[in-house]
C-alpha cells in the first residue's frame, strides 16, 4: 500500500464517526432540515408574500391577538398591538408602490415558554412616489420573527 492510500485511508477511518454528526439545513437557510423547521419556515414564507402582495388582511389574520411591538425604544407613542396593527400596515403600504422581500433563514429555536424565535436577515426593496417620480430604496436588515403555535399553525407575537 503505498502512502498516499494509506494516508486516504486513515483519513477516511478518522472522518467516518463525523459524518453521522453532520446536520442537514433546509435549503437556502442555516436552519437545520426537520419537519417542524419546514413548517416555521412555510408559515414565515406565506407572512413574507403577503408583505409583497402589501396584504393587510393576510398580515393581520397572521398575528396573534397578543401582537405587541415597542418600536426598539422607550416611547409609547410608536408601539403598536393588535388593534393598531392594520392601521399601522395600511399606512406603510399606502405609501409604497411595489415592494420585493427577501429572507435569509439563520434559526429556529423555541423557548422554555414554548415562544418560537425565528432569526433572519431581510433585504427590502420599495418603490416610493414622489414629486420628482419613484424612487427605490433598500434596506438590509436583522429581525426576529417571534410565533406562538395555534393549532396546527402559528401566529405572530412580534417582529412585522
Amino acid at each position: 500500500m503505498s502512502i498516499r492510500s494509506l494516508a486516504l485511508a486513515l483519513g477516511l477511518v478518522l472522518c467516518a464517526p463525523l459524518a453521522g454528526c453532520t446536520s442537514s439545513y433546509i435549503p437556502n437557510t442555516t436552519v437545520e432540515d426537520n419537519s417542524e423547521n419546514r413548517k416555521v419556515i412555510g408559515f414565515c414564507e406565506k407572512y413574507r408574500r403577503a408583505v409583497e402582495d402589501r396584504d393587510v388582511d393576510v398580515l393581520v389574520g397572521m398575528a396573534s391577538p397578543r401582537y405587541f411591538e415597542t418600536g426598539g425604544n422607550a416611547k409609547s407613542t410608536d408601539d403598536i398591538d393588535y388593534n393598531g396593527l392594520r392601521e399601522y400596515l395600511a399606512s406603510k403600504f399606502k405609501a409604497t408602490k411595489a415592494i420585493r422581500y427577501e429572507i435569509k433563514y439563520h434559526r429556529v429555536a423555541e423557548t422554555e415558554n414554548k415562544v418560537i424565535l425565528v432569526e433572519f436577515t431581510y433585504t427590502a426593496s420599495f418603490q416610493i412616489p414622489t414629486t420628482t417620480g419613484d424612487m427605490w430604496h433598500r434596506a438590509v436588515r436583522d429581525n426576529q420573527l417571534q410565533l406562538v403555535r395555534e393549532g396546527d399553525s402559528f401566529k405572530i407575537l412580534r417582529g412585522m
